[in-house]
């Protein structure tokens, strides 16, 4: 019985340690349009983000009053804004806003929180599932931008007193100008909703992956619960978690921008889409100064856009009905 189950076993690693995306599956992925259009837009927006020092004509910050509300020309491309901000520029930087709250708060709720807590939850069952869940319930109940606002008008003075004493004591300058506070504020909210979907679906594939051979073989061969989790649950519940997350990624590209635009998220004079949105809203700017609103629209529109195609082309190459 017990060679029968190291048989199992080996063979279950030989499948597990093979590539997910062995090379020419991969190159025939990267060469489906969905996937070299969506990919191509993510990496060149945030591309620009990541390099806006030295992709930036200008900084976010530089006002030139005897130029605001120029239209596009040689030397501002995009336009400037009222205060005569360099469109372009302050785009880049937003992209760079955008980048680090959305990428933070996948990687600490949807990828961190949501799927240690789904495998815990699924794996061990009975007490700690229900205590998880419930807890995640809890969290559903709560309108997000509800919390959102509340975690604004309380926590937002506390964190920027908490930065600026960083500030003076370690001779820091600058954090609160880039919007440190806001940063930590905006992903620490979006995080502590985005955990609760990624570990209802982690829960329910450990829950499936739980009942295979190859888990009662570890299990038989004396295997602890986190080798097996990360050994060989993880592995196999991978596939469906990336295609969600992956999806995810626009929501909260898009949860920032909507934060920034209503006034509760990114606060000037750090950059932000939403605030640019927001400036540029009214009916007459868009008649007189439309260069002001149609960029930013665009780069949040293309943004989301890209995050869904990739997902959709993610979940076309995993879906064995597709195969």
């Amino acid at each position: 019985m017990k060679d029968q189950m190291n048989l199992i076993y080996d063979d279950f690693n030989q499948k597990n340690n093979s590539k997910v995306f062995p090379n020419k599956v991969l190159f025939k992925f990267l060469r489906k349009p969905k996937v070299f259009i969506s990919l191509s837009i993510i990496i060149i927006l945030y591309g620009c983000g990541i390099l806006a020092p030295w992709v930036a004509p200008q900084t976010y910050y530089e006002q030139d009053l005897s130029q605001a509300r120029s239209a596009p020309s040689h030397n501002h491309i995009l336009g400037t804004d009222f205060l005569g901000r360099d469109v372009a520029s302050r785009l880049v930087y937003s992209l760079r806003t955008n980048l680090i709250i959305t990428f933070a708060a996948v990687i600490t709720g949807s990828l961190f929180i949501g799927v240690a807590l789904g495998l815990i939850a699924g794996y061990f069952g009975g007490r700690i599932d229900s205590i998880i869940m419930r807890v995640g319930d809890v969290f559903l109940a709560f309108p997000g931008l509800l919390l959102v606002i509340l975690l604004a008008a309380t926590l937002r003075p506390r964190i920027v007193d908490m930065i600026r004493s960083l500030e003076n004591a370690f001779g820091i300058h600058g954090l609160i100008r880039w919007g440190v506070p806001d940063y930590l504020l905006i992903f620490g909210a979006l995080a502590a909703f985005s955990w609760v979907g990624i570990a209802r679906l982690t829960r329910g594939q450990v829950l499936a992956l739980k009942q295979t051979v190859y888990v009662e073989a570890a299990e038989a061969l004396g295997g602890s619960p986190r080798h097996i989790l990360v050994k060989h649950i993880l592995p196999n519940a991978l596939p469906p978690i990336i295609v969600v997350v992956t999806m995810g990624m626009g929501t909260l590209a898009g949860a920032e921008v909507m934060l920034s635009w209503l006034g509760i998220g990114i606060q000037p004079p750090a950059p932000s889409l939403g605030n640019m949105i927001r400036e540029g809203q009214d009916i007459s700017v868009l008649r007189n100064y439309p260069h002001l609103l149609v960029p930013p629209v665009i780069i949040v529109g293309s943004l989301i856009f890209s995050w869904n195609m990739l997902g959709d082309a993610l979940n076309d190459f995993w879906n064995p009905r597709n195969r």
